[in-house]
């Protein structure tokens, strides 16, 4: 039975046609479990609220990691190479606990109970942090900026703080991926109006986490930079409170998607399955493959995947063979054993998006040294306008500011230009497209990077090879490299997040917004990897290496430059990838016409 059917069964017998037809088509449910009233629930109410949100979140967990590595050396007493050891790490936790929330949110508890739940635990874990701080850790009051050193603290006062931080990062991982899905989940892809509203939404979401970022930069960094950690916490973890409250109070608006339960053991049936019939003779026609019929749809609300000719061998998991059909056709209920085209497909769509997903890692890479070396860099320059000192972090501002910017003129300029010159419908880049000129960014921002490192080398004094401001290029000469990172993220990370909604099957969109996160976790681990392969390396003979602690001495260009030429290669890689995807190919939500029906048992 048809979902738009379900949706008319639950109005009046006496309405109008048009007043029927007030359902969604995506199959989305509302609150109470019924299937989602268009002007009731979801679009652009339930999106700012979710935009709003996520903006505050933002605000509170960057209000923590951005200054976190300073905390450690000025507050717990780190030297510097624990401190980014132990930030490191726990920045990879945060994206390694988003595969946690994306598993549990597609599996068993739905987007809207999963991201509630991480939501008070990251509320806990920042409550946790500023009552630790402010009670064990900041000893004596004020202590922790440039000036005044902290005592030495308890084991208790160490274990809470770590205990708080992880809870954070459980919280925040758990918490991102699904906020960013459920935001997707209200306008339906299968209206043309709420369709254009689901692509804009991905950029504002991205524009809503980058203005949550520059407070926290910005603000909440001069204070905490300041010795003020405390009151920095605990702005956080109101923010982090609003953010919760605003969410919860949008719970009538949302639309859902009902779980479909644990994804493992049906991508295990298939490669079973598979197996099993490894021997047998395939037919010509896909139509002689397993399928079953529209009221199975309406049941798990998901979409059908009609079958495509990549990865053949699992395409022997839907087919019936003359075993399925002995003992009164019971081998047809034995999903170890047939499994329908729909279930094949969801496999293989996995299998399609990952060599995509493996060279967007490169360019996680580019985008962490924003976070390291470029502030390293800008230590090394001129960082003082008349009497005004800038610190190198908060260059970081002008990656937000070039974000907005080309967020506007991609979606009012770029992408209008770019449907009229295809001469296509009203849709402009492909998200693969974007994505591969993220990428040419990416290249161009490590090639400015590399080219200021040489001048600002040029203009070292070589009288001043240890302390900060060694040269005397002004720190304003990194404002293009941020810039062009800023413009990357736009075709890269918005793109990433729509591609990755998009080409997901129904029951695993959390985990295609989770994949996105992992790139940037893993982009971490192999910059870190890439850097002490580059020491280990350029040090020999008793040489300073390329990135020393006094970057005068060093080469940090040809690090720059190395990474350019690796995201080039990435990139022609990315070219033969994105050539030989297929995109996923979904009926409409529900609903068959007689020319698309497969064979049914």
């Amino acid at each position: 039975m048809a979902c738009l059917e379900i949706c008319n069964q639950n109005l009046q017998g006496d309405e109008t046609k048009e007043e029927r037809e007030i359902c969604t088509l995506d199959g989305t449910l509302d609150w109470h479990g019924q299937p989602a009233i268009r002007s009731k629930t979801g679009g652009w109410v339930a999106g700012i609220i979710i935009l709003l949100n996520q903006g505050l979140a933002t605000l509170a967990f960057f209000g923590v990691g951005v200054n976190l590595v300073l905390f450690l050396t000025r507050v717990l007493q780190q030297n510097n190479a624990d401190a980014a050891n132990s930030v490191s790490k726990w920045t990879g936790t945060v994206y390694i606990f988003s595969l946690v929330g994306a598993f549990l949110s597609d599996s068993y508890w739905g987007r809207y109970k999963t991201s509630a739940i991480f939501q008070i635990i990251f509320v806990i874990g920042l409550v946790s942090l500023s009552i630790t701080s402010q009670l064990f850790l900041i000893k004596p009051k004020g202590c922790g900026d440039e000036n005044t050193p902290c005592e030495s603290h308890s084991r208790l006062g160490t274990a809470l703080f770590y205990l708080s931080i992880y809870l954070i990062a459980l919280g925040n991982g758990g918490y991102q991926p699904n906020i960013a899905t459920l935001g997707a989940d209200q306008f339906d892809e299968e209206d043309s109006t709420e369709g254009h509203s689901k692509v804009a939404f991905f950029s504002y979401f991205y524009l809503a986490l980058n203005l949550g970022s520059l407070f926290s930069n910005t603000i909440l960094g001069y204070f905490e930079d300041g010795g003020l950690w405390a009151l920095g916490f605990w702005v956080s973890t109101g923010s982090a409170f609003a953010a919760l409250v605003l969410f919860l109070c949008g719970t009538p608006r949302y639309r859902h998607f009902k779980p479909s339960g644990n994804p493992i053991p049906r991508f295990c049936q298939v490669i079973v399955a598979a197996a099993k019939k490894s021997t047998v003779r395939m037919p010509s026609s896909e139509d002689e493959l397993y399928n079953v019929d529209g009221k199975d749809c309406s049941m798990n609300h998901s979409r059908k995947i009609f079958h495509t000719h990549g990865f053949k061998f699992l395409d022997r998991a839907a087919y019936i063979s003359s075993r399925d059909l002995d003992n009164q056709g019971q081998g047809i209920d034995n999903p170890w054993r047939l499994c329908p085209i729909t279930q094949v497909e969801e496999v293989k769509c996995i299998l399609r998006l990952l060599p995509i997903w493996l060279c967007t890692i490169i360019y996680s890479v580019v985008f962490t040294q924003m976070a390291s070396l470029f502030v390293e860099q800008g230590a090394a320059m001129k960082t003082t306008v008349s009497n005004f000192h800038i610190p190198p972090a908060s260059m970081s501002s002008f990656d937000i500011l070039s974000v907005a910017v080309f967020i506007f003129l991609y979606r009012r300029v770029l992408d209008p230009l770019a449907g009229k010159l295809r001469k296509s419908d009203s849709k402009g880049l492909t998200e693969l497209q974007r994505m591969g000129i993220g990428l040419i960014i990416a290249v161009m921002a490590m090639v400015s990077a590399g080219i200021v490192e040489c001048y600002r080398l040029k203009y070292a004094k070589g009288e001043c090879t240890h302390c900060e401001g060694s040269s005397s290029l002004s720190i304003f000469w990194q404002v293009p490299q941020y810039a062009f990172i800023g413009a990357s993220e736009v075709f890269m990370y918005v793109g990433q997040l729509e591609f990755f909604n998009a080409q997901t099957p129904d029951r695993l969109k959390s985990f295609g917004s989770a994949l996105c996160m992992t790139s940037i976790s893993l982009g971490n681990y192999v910059s870190s990897f890439l850097v002490t392969v580059v020491m280990k390396i350029s040090t020999e003979d008793h040489m300073p290496g390329w990135i020393p602690g006094n970057l005068n001495r060093g080469h940090l260009d040809r690090f720059y430059f190395l990474l350019a030429g690796l995201t080039a290669i990435d990139f022609a890689v990315y070219i033969l990838c994105a050539k030989w995807y297929k995109c996923i190919k979904l009926e409409g939500k529900c609903e068959e016409s007689e020319d698309q029906e497969h064979i049914k048992v």
